[in-house]
């Protein structure tokens, strides 16, 4: 399946001064089918090695990080010749083998020609700061496939085709308009994990039995992450750690004008009250990828950060599928775009995941005493507000208030409705499947 962080490894490559590369992400989100797809488009050949699935090649990192000695035994391992100038080296899985992380400073410091990519889950969890080499090498997030790569990924051609010419500010013709919104609707069911996402592809002509595999397909998933919960952070952890995962739909169902609330610790673990007993398992959650955090400002000033408070926050799942799997809901339902309030914390969900995996590294909401908007975007001087809403009702007294006290230069609205822009109330409405356009779209009105 295409995915658009092809091209970010592709700018990778051709870096004059390349150092190595560490992917990270959640489990199940793609990381090992895209580093093996880029090396087969860009490289002469890609060698791959995978830390959990082969004990013995941990042994090699063990004498020395001695970056010759390094590649003539992987070499032999491999049964392969390496061509430190013509392939690409993928290290997977390295999270069971941290010195694998520190070898990279010497790949960069002595072998930069070699072109070097690891990637792992739960690197934050797992690993200390000292195994990574700072300095010496370069990020990249990957996330669940956004709405876009949904599109391409299950053979809608022509509404990705669409998408991907569309410039920000154009309108949608209504017919388009209404087959994305059936679409946005399929991938609420589906999310963005893609083996989800290939399940969906294949059964789509038959759509009660597609949505019917794809919640197993999500309900082993789900199973699969509660074991790596089990597996990697001891017994008793585990089970705080499990149950602050499930009862974030829980939460986020709680509001009944269907927006999301601020996370509340009482009640989530038994004889657990206050923030500091939660904050280990909601930062292990966050280290694995599995959530996002949203912190509440409760000003809307630069920088607002310093308008911010550690235990008041938001907190929604990595993956808007696996929300709706969670939650035990049908996705009949959803499809019928019919489950009431429920609407507006699964489509605020999707407007967070499809931000993440459009570059926005940290979201922010706003509150002042009962006014609250779901979030905040940066833009030079300014701080936008976004309302998000699940349906074709947009009406937003919180949004009003906003703009009385701090006048912002555009106020955005995320519906159901089709484009348009109100130049006389500076009102810009944005579907929702265009969510992870928003930074464009607010740069072409500004």
């Amino acid at each position: 399946m295409k995915r658009q962080l092809l091209l970010n490894l592709q700018l990778w490559k051709t870096k004059h001064e390349r150092l190595p590369l560490v992917l990270k992400g959640a489990r199940q989100v793609g990381k090992t089918y895209i580093l093996k797809e880029f090396g087969e488009q860009n490289f002469r050949r890609s060698h791959y090695l995978n830390f959990e699935e082969d004990e013995t090649v941990k042994k090699v990192f063990l004498t020395d990080l001695k970056v010759e000695r390094i590649l003539r035994e992987l070499s032999f391992h491999l049964n392969s010749d390496i061509n430190p100038e013509q392939d690409l080296l993928i290290f997977d899985e390295v999270q069971y083998c941290p010195r694998v992380l520190t070898s990279l400073k010497y790949f960069a410091e002595n072998l930069p020609q070699l072109a070097v990519a690891a990637a792992g889950s739960l690197l934050g969890v797992m690993l200390s700061k000292d195994a990574f080499p700072v300095g010496k090498v370069e990020f990249l997030n990957l996330f669940p496939m956004d709405f876009h790569e949904f599109l391409n990924g299950v053979d809608e051609k022509k509404a990705g085709q669409f998408l991907s010419e569309y410039k920000p500010g154009e309108e949608i013709p209504e017919i388009i308009h209404l087959r994305l919104w059936e679409l946005f609707k399929h991938y609420l069911v589906c999310g963005g994990l893609p083996k989800v996402i290939d399940t969906y592809r294949r059964e789509k002509n038959d759509l009660f039995a597609a949505t019917e595999k794809v919640r197993d397909r999500q309900t082993d998933l789900i199973n699969s992450y509660c074991a790596d919960i089990a597996k990697h952070s001891g017994i008793e952890n585990a089970m705080h750690i499990t149950r602050v995962w499930e009862n974030i739909p829980l939460q986020l169902a709680r509001e009944s004008d269907g927006s999301s609330g601020k996370f509340t610790f009482q009640g989530v673990l038994p004889g657990k009250k206050g923030y500091v007993q939660l904050a280990g398992p909601i930062d292990w959650l966050t280290a694995a990828g599995l959530i996002h955090r949203v912190s509440i400002a409760n000003s809307a000033k630069l920088p607002i950060k310093a308008f911010t408070k550690d235990n008041f926050f938001k907190l929604y799942l990595f993956d808007v599928g696996i929300l709706a799997a969670l939650s035990r809901m049908p996705a009949k339902v959803i499809l019928n775009y019919d489950f009431g309030s429920y609407k507006g914390y699964v489509a605020e969900n999707f407007v967070i995941q499809e931000l993440h995996s459009a570059g926005v590294d940290e979201c922010f909401s706003w509150k002042e005493n009962t006014a609250e908007i779901e979030l905040l975007f940066s833009f030079d001087e300014h701080l936008i507000p976004i309302e998000i809403k699940s349906g074709h009702v947009t009406q937003a007294k919180s949004l009003k208030v906003f703009a009385e006290k701090y006048q912002p230069p555009l106020k955005v609205v995320l519906s159901g409705k089709n484009f348009y822009f109100d130049r006389t109330k500076k009102t810009c409405f944005v579907p929702l499947y265009l969510a992870g356009r928003l930074k464009q779209l607010i740069e072409y009105i500004l």
